[in-house]
């Protein structure tokens, strides 16, 4: 691993209580040392859904650091310079958001919120089952990327049958 620092990510929803919450800590986990995740919403609700606290528990991911927090924290002087942002919800995805700074790659991917689940403790808790399954170990290595395979020009022999103009 290079002195370099890692990538840092943001993972977005409006009220940072589960999907930008669990993304956080999955990406904290899995990509570890190469990332840094952080999470935030546009109106957090003030507090981490607890069935996305249970979650994390039973797989045994670091969770009590965890708060809801606002987008602002990430766009004020001293905040970590970002390289990539991330929505999750559709809300946040529509919303204006902050300037950020370093000018990270934005991208909306959005994900059905676990915590919008009604019924019972039980129903709710089954919401959020398909969002995350724990990693296959602690914090396995991100690989680099593979280098470019160069060939001299008119040596690639996936294209010498296929010579188009």
């Amino acid at each position: 691993m290079s002195s370099e620092r890692p990538f840092n990510v943001l993972f977005l929803c409006t009220g940072n209580s589960a999907r930008s919450i669990l993304a956080e800590v999955m990406m904290n986990a899995m990509g570890a040392p190469r990332f840094k995740a952080y999470s935030a919403g546009s109106q957090p609700n003030g507090r981490v859904n607890p069935f996305a606290i249970e979650l994390l528990q039973k797989n045994r991911l670091q969770w009590r650091a965890l708060r809801s927090k606002s987008w602002d924290e990430f766009a004020a002087p001293g905040a970590p310079e970002l390289d990539f942002v991330f929505t999750v919800c559709d809300n946040a995805a529509g919303e204006v958001c902050p300037i950020w700074p370093g000018q990270p790659i934005t991208a909306h991917w959005g994900v059905e919120d676990p915590a919008a689940a009604e019924g019972t403790d039980e129903d709710k808790r089954k919401a959020f089952l398909p969002r995350v399954q724990p990693p296959a170990q602690p914090h396995p290595a991100v690989p680099e990327p593979a280098a470019r395979e160069t060939r001299p020009s008119g040596t690639d022999t996936a294209a010498q049958g296929d010579r188009r103009q």
